[in-house]
């Protein structure tokens, strides 16, 4: 894992080429993800099948093969042990309670020329989310996907899941029917993003697509964009740790590793200014890597995009966190919420000494699909609000539209736009 330090001579360049990262931007790949939508918008059903049965290997001899029923979700639900089916019940539990916080109602007010002006807070129809599949899959996506849009009041989710092989971790499964999902279709890749963008003599369309993917995902959920809505173009996970004063280099270590671990490309980033802890954080991880299962991912991540950055003081790291934007930040010290008010940009933010960040991925609540690749700067973690739409209120009274409307016609006239000046001077004539 390399070692730099904010002293070094080239460490803004070296520092920047570690955080350069490109997610869809290969032209090949968008050629080939825009012929599979092509494809999926003039075929349907029988293309996305066939691709499915490609790809995936699936056995599915027709695309109703591909459809998962409500009792099969149940099933799989009552096949969990107490112990897995408690844990999936408080996680679930604590998501939706955290994003009932969220929930936006619509408001009205009476100006003083006596017009009624608002907002209207409506639910999505039908939204489609991504969830990762086969055996190492993610049923807390499930939840952090479907939860936030029951809570929205959406009537209608449908879940894509790719099952490589025909498999499937039932766990999925049962968060599915935990969080309400309406249907769920076997089908993964660019082919289940176009069938929920286009829609199929099968799948609906949705209006929104929601949920993480590999790069045939990302690359169809921005070649569908303005079609649908999307949540974000996702990258690989992140992980920034920042610590200082009494610390436990081996917990420090195994968070490193728990984003290390997603993915070969995965980032995780160490900061701080007391040497004697980079040293001992590096020794600890050296010694859990060997231990993990899942070694020689988490060795090629932090190989390729990993890095122990020692600064000269606080204000340094802070200046370096604003600058990467992390999906997540660990703040590791005494002052942690004091600190974090100088973050700017950040996913999430986790404080305190005992707060990792695997806690955020499962069970504290908010929603953990974040944004990634600097474009904390810009976005926000999902939410209630990306399953939601806004539309504006504007009821003028007899007397109150007068004074408006001269002043409408004004502007009209002076942008040469004279059936607008005409609208509003009837108003007022």
């Amino acid at each position: 894992m390399r070692r730099l330090s904010t002293q070094d001579q080239n460490f803004k360049q070296t520092f920047a080429e570690l955080l350069a990262f490109e997610t869809v931007n290969d032209p090949q790949l968008i050629q080939t993800v825009d012929q599979i939508i092509a494809d999926v918008r003039q075929h349907g059903d029988d293309h996305v099948l066939k691709l499915t049965q490609q790809f995936d290997r699936h056995p599915a001899h027709q695309f109703s093969d591909l459809e998962l029923t409500q009792a099969q979700l149940k099933t799989a639900f009552d096949g969990l042990s107490v112990e897995i089916r408690e844990a999936l019940e408080l996680a679930a539990k604590r998501i939706r309670s955290f994003h009932q916080a969220q929930k936006q109602e619509g408001w009205t007010y009476v100006d003083d020329l006596g017009n009624t002006l608002g907002q209207k807070v409506t639910p999505l129809d039908r939204v489609g989310i991504y969830v990762p599949g086969g055996l190492a899959s993610y049923p807390s996506s499930v939840l952090m996907n479907a939860l936030p849009a029951h809570v929205a009041g959406v009537p209608e989710i449908i879940m894509v899941v790719p099952a490589p092989n025909g498999e499937l971790n039932p766990l999925v499964l049962a968060a599915a029917y935990l969080a309400g999902v309406s249907r769920v279709f076997t089908i993964g890749g660019a082919q289940a993003v176009a069938a929920l963008a286009y829609g199929t003599q099968t799948i609906p369309a949705v209006d929104k697509i929601t949920g993480p993917g590999n790069r045939f995902v990302a690359a169809a959920k921005r070649a569908v964009f303005g079609q649908v809505g999307i949540d974000m173009i996702a990258g690989p996970s992140e992980i920034l740790v920042y610590a200082e004063g009494e610390n436990n280099a081996e917990w420090l270590a195994m968070d490193v590793l728990s984003q290390a671990e997603h993915d070969t490309v995965a980032q995780a980033i160490f900061i701080t200014p007391d040497e004697a802890l980079l040293n001992a954080v590096e020794a600890a991880i050296e010694k859990h890597l060997s231990e993990l299962p899942k070694a020689e991912i988490a060795k090629t991540s932090i190989q390729n995009r990993g890095a122990l950055v020692l600064v000269k003081d606080r204000a340094e790291a802070v200046e370096l966190i604003n600058q990467v934007a992390p999906e997540h930040l660990e703040l590791c010290l005494d002052d942690a919420e004091l600190m974090s008010q100088e973050i700017r940009h950040a996913g999430a933010i986790f404080m305190g000494r005992y707060t990792p960040e695997a806690i955020g991925d499962y069970c504290a609540g908010p929603n953990h699909v974040l944004p990634t690749s600097g474009t904390a700067r810009f976005s926000s973690p999902l939410g209630v609000y990306d399953f939601q739409k806004r539309s504006s209120l504007i009821m003028c009274s007899e007397e109150g539209v007068k004074s408006l409307a001269k002043a409408a016609d004004v502007l009209a006239v002076q942008e040469n736009l004279d059936a607008h000046a005409r609208s509003a001077r009837y108003r007022y004539q």
